[in-house]
């Protein structure tokens, strides 16, 4: 999958987890500074993506934004 297939996918989960509209999750968007997650909002956005995406994410990821998220999927799926 590309960048392009991942992202409105991703777009949508984080949006309804965080009760946001898809617009306001960007590539450069952070989890906790523009979309005031907390560790269990980050925590059910990832079980979701991992269903969605069937990849396994690890805790210690360093996925602070959108786009590091994305890439992380891109990268597994290609795996």
């Amino acid at each position: 999958m590309t960048n392009e297939e991942v992202l409105p996918k991703v777009q949508n989960i984080i949006a309804d987890q965080l009760d946001k509209k898809p617009e306001e999750v960007q590539l450069t968007t952070n989890f906790k500074n523009d979309l005031d997650a907390d560790s269990l909002d980050i925590f059910e956005i990832i079980n979701e993506i991992e269903d969605e995406f069937d990849v396994k994410i690890d805790t210690d990821e360093s996925i602070e934004t959108v786009a590091d998220l994305v890439n992380f999927i891109t990268e597994k799926s290609e795996a």
